[in-house]
């Protein structure tokens, strides 16, 4: 699925604690703006401003635990879209972690969820540079990570999905210089996912299919990014896997969850052992199916149904599959 990211954000509408929406300033570098979903705290600088149609990279949406420092898929996720790389620095005396916070507020005003907020050691148990290097995206920023505080944020907007990460720090060279916040902020704007392209499997086609192979693959239940609760959209697909099993009261099922080949072997087992059990609680909840008659399972990565190296074979790898159980005479 295509995210809208917006990293180190600092704009926001109107006026909220410190922040304030504002057009290019006196001392901003050269032909920069504020972006529309964040905003700036009032008095800062806009110091750096890159904007590109199209780029790839990767943000931490995790804490970097101890020893993962050279497992970037644990704690770091892709993003690719329109890219637009800000840089604040400023207001003097004013504290990274206020400014942050401001920043915090604002966006859960605006319906964001947060997805993390760090400071320092608690962002990184070890390796603490290698998560500011991660979450810096791609703007220059001083290397003070002792002060470093990190925020993810996302919501759903008409045009896509929208997340928020912001990297900053502060300096003070010495006792004559003031304490000095800086800010990095990147915004990746994906294109939304196309929907209605996948056709709900009717229970029938199922049935059929069950017969002939085994087995059937199903795309219409949908969950959210690294969650296991099953989106409302999938209602017309659970409808129709409820029409079958209480159709052909002596058929056994397993539900199997496989997700793409992206993160970590063991993350990803659990995430699709949780997203088919979650398929399994709604089949008993809403349609009275027998636990016993349905069993739960996950295959994570392992069984791939198309390459791992495209965004379309990625797609077709994150499904459900109902496998049917024959019992043992």
């Amino acid at each position: 699925m295509k995210h809208i990211i917006v990293g180190l954000l600092s704009l926001t509408i109107g006026c909220v604690g410190g922040l304030s929406f504002a057009s290019a300033q006196k001392g901003d570098f050269r032909g920069s703006s504020d972006h529309p979903e964040v905003g700036r705290y009032q008095g800062a600088v806009i110091t750096a401003y890159d904007a590109k149609g199209y780029e790839e990279l990767s943000l931490p949406d995790r804490k970097l635990l101890r020893g993962a420092h050279t497992k970037p898929e644990t704690w770091q996720r892709n993003f690719a879209g329109k890219l637009t790389s800000i840089g604040y620095e400023g207001p003097a005396e004013r504290s990274i972690l206020e400014i942050v916070r401001n920043h915090e507020q604002t966006l859960r005003a605006k319906g964001y969820e947060i997805v993390l907020i760090c400071r320092a050691k608690d962002c990184a148990e070890s390796a603490t540079p290698t998560f500011w290097e991660a979450g810096r995206g791609q703007l220059r920023l001083p290397s003070t990570w002792e002060s470093m505080v990190y925020l993810l944020a996302e919501r759903d907007a008409p045009q896509g999905r929208i997340s928020i990460a912001m990297l900053g720090v502060e300096t003070k060279a010495n006792s004559s210089r003031p304490l000095t916040p800086h800010l990095a902020v990147t915004i990746v704007e994906g294109k939304p996912m196309d929907t209605g392209k996948i056709a709900v499997v009717k229970s029938s086609e199922m049935q059929e299919k069950l017969a002939r192979d085994g087995r059937v693959a199903i795309y219409g239940i949908y969950f959210d990014f690294d969650k296991s609760e099953i989106k409302p959209e999938s209602r017309e697909q659970i409808e129709q896997l409820g029409a079958l099993m209480k159709g052909n009261p002596k058929l056994d099922v397993l539900i199997v969850g496989h997700t793409d080949g992206k993160g970590a072997f063991d993350y990803n087992l659990s995430l699709s052992q949780r997203r088919a059990q979650a398929v399994a609680q709604a089949l008993a909840s809403q349609y009275g199916i027998a636990a016993a008659r349905v069993t739960a399972a996950g295959a994570g990565m392992m069984a791939p149904v198309a390459s791992n190296r495209s965004d379309d074979g990625r797609a077709k790898n994150r499904r459900v599959e109902i496998v049917e159980r024959v019992p043992v005479n």
